[in-house]
């Protein structure tokens, strides 16, 4: 069993900051990928960002130089700093971890930012 909790969303106006994490905990295999998706209303899950075990980062267009991934493979943690945010990054964040070919996926938490 494996549990994603995370924390961090909330309101923010625009061209300020928020830091999302998210935990993994439960009896797994090494944890994989972890990355974040956003999911505005009305429309499809996109990428946010993902990272690999070793550290490899991939960002989806619209937030490259604002946001940064990183993890803490000891804490079975994944972070995402995102700055100089936008009303287009208000969203529905998730996070997900990888164990071996199985993705597991957080509950989500709503990043809005106002104008």
């Amino acid at each position: 069993q494996v549990q994603l909790v995370e924390s961090g969303g909330g309101l923010v106006q625009a061209g300020g900051s928020l830091r999302l994490s998210c935990s993994a905990s439960g009896s797994f295999f090494p944890v994989g990928d972890m990355g974040w998706y956003r999911q505005a209303p009305g429309k499809q899950r996109d990428l946010v960002a993902t990272i690999t075990r070793a550290g490899n980062t991939n960002y989806a267009d619209s937030v490259k130089g604002r946001f940064a991934i990183s993890r803490d493979n000891a804490k079975n943690t994944v972070y995402v700093q995102m700055n100089s945010l936008k009303p287009e990054d208000t969203a529905v964040y998730y996070c997900y971890v990888r164990l071996l070919v199985t993705d597991y996926w957080g509950q989500g938490t709503q990043v809005t930012v106002s104008s």
